[in-house]
């Protein structure tokens, strides 16, 4: 008898430890990125991480406030060097004193679980003009001699780099390679990688695959098939982010780096500013997306577990619009940490709303809305132009959550943005006496007028010199 229960015992106790592998084998890492005027503070992220089972967060940079958030918690963490700060890292003694205050000074006993530094971000996309080209390596190679000589060797540093680096010569993954003029450096970074132990970090996005061309299949953007598939050295493939990791996977195998580890840095699908980026579409994306990864299967050309960030948790209202509107909602969760529509963050397609941020301080409930009666009708579109121009109207796109607003609900709109993301100074609701400030909810059909968030180091947008943001927008929507 006693035999018999020792033996149940070994066996329950075998079934636990096989079923916290299989839980712990499979985790998402998300991009907490903080571009915005009211950002949450650090301690209402960190909440709806733990709250989500979110193991593992990817910086932008390494802001003291939020490692010591996230001290104590067990997430894995990616702290980040921005791009400006390359060119000062090619100084080995300022490579020193980044990782003595942003790395050292977190790794005490209970401290921040730091795994990854990210040495810029995109440094060589095309578009910079090799502005990066020759102080990224350099600082990946000083901050990583920095890192070993602190007994920080276990803390791998690494390069973000958009898809961009590699190229194929037609549609198929075989024929990839690293791009014609950074194919040398690639290579350089690439043997220092492998020889550190480090991986390859790439952020890959087939929503832009969809954006930038109109004759993209709509099919291939997502995971459930249902379009032509590409047929590629007995591969076949039906998605495109498939084609795009397998066509790095080619490019470093043709250059003997086969067996690199690689780090999908970001994916993700963004809600608005466009008429493919809405809700909808962004829960095709992720159901598809996490029920690949939970499936542990990996690519045709690299089986296996994949490691994710999702591309992001929250969206900024500050982030440069260059690439396109849609650049400020790629949050799985809205401005204020709620969430946008139900998901599986597991992968099994058991459908529910993600936790939202606890504890979130709003501003006052009021809002700028347009005052139709008074006078000066005549500088409506100069003030429009003004507002948006220093806020951000990007949900008034062709095809985007408030594109359907009548006239008046569009001046409204771009009033209130201003309104709200200067704390609602009474004096950003004046508009030559076009504006007047309500306590009625100005919300209406599907289109959410906000209310700010008490953000942690909120920024007065009035005073703060930012790129017009498509000026465009007052004359083609709103007249």
């Amino acid at each position: 008898m006693a035999g018999a229960m020792v033996l149940w015992l070994w066996t329950l106790l075998m079934l636990m430890v096989m079923t916290n592998g299989a839980e712990n084998s499979y985790s998402i890492g998300v991009n907490w990125g903080s571009i915005a005027s009211h950002p949450l503070p650090p301690s209402n992220v960190v909440g709806m991480l733990k709250d989500n089972g979110l193991k593992k967060v990817k910086l932008f940079d390494a802001d003291a406030s939020t490692l010591e958030a996230l001290a104590g918690t067990g997430i894995d963490v990616m702290v980040a060097i921005p791009n400006d700060m390359l060119e000062r890292m090619n100084k080995y003694k300022h490579a020193k004193d980044w990782v003595k205050k942003n790395v050292t000074k977190h790794l005490y006993d209970g401290g921040v679980n730091i795994k990854y530094v990210a040495v810029g971000n995109e440094p060589f996309l095309a578009s910079y003009n090799d502005s990066f080209k020759y102080t990224t390596f350099p600082a990946l190679q000083n901050i990583v001699k920095a890192l070993e000589e602190a007994g920080h060797g276990d803390i791998k540093a690494s390069i973000p780099l958009n898809a961009d680096v590699y190229e194929s010569s037609s549609t198929s993954p075989s024929s990839g390679d690293f791009r014609g003029d950074i194919k040398d450096l690639m290579l350089d970074i690439v043997a220092f990688l492998k020889d550190k132990g480090a991986p390859f970090i790439v952020n890959i996005y087939p929503f832009l695959s969809l954006y930038q061309n109109p004759d993209f299949p709509e099919n291939f953007a997502f995971f459930d098939g249902g379009g032509k598939s590409i047929n590629d050295n007995s591969h076949s493939y039906n998605n495109v982010f498939d084609a795009n990791f397998d066509t790095l996977v080619w490019a470093l195998k043709k250059n003997g780096y086969g067996d690199l580890k690689i780090i999908v840095g970001e994916i993700g699908w963004p809600t608005d500013g466009h008429i493919q980026a809405n809700t909808k579409n962004a829960k095709k994306f992720y159901d598809g997306l996490l029920k690949k990864l939970a499936a542990n299967k990996g690519t045709p050309m690299r089986s296996g577990q994949l490691e994710v960030y999702l591309f992001g948790l929250l969206d900024e209202n500050m982030k440069s619009i260059d690439p396109g509107n849609f650049e400020r909602h790629w949050g799985i969760f809205r401005y204020d940490g709620q969430p946008k529509f139900q998901m599986d963050l597991s992968g099994k397609g058991n459908d529910k709303m993600p936790i939202g941020a606890k504890g979130v301080q709003y501003l006052e409930s009021k809002w700028c809305i347009y005052n139709q009666d008074a006078k000066n009708q005549d500088k409506v579109q100069g003030s429009i132009e003004y507002a948006c121009s220093r806020s951000d109207c990007t949900a008034l796109e062709y095809g985007s959550s408030c594109n359907n607003l009548d006239v008046k609900g569009n001046i409204s709109y771009a009033f209130n943005m201003f309104f709200q993301m200067n704390d609602q100074s009474v004096e950003a609701c004046q508009f030559d006496g076009l504006g007047m400030i309500s306590s009625t909810n100005a919300s209406q059909q599907g289109c959410l007028f906000p209310i700010e968030v008490v953000g942690a180091g909120a920024i007065r947008l009035s005073i703060v010199p930012m790129r017009a943001v498509l000026l465009g927008i007052s004359l083609f929507l709103l007249l």
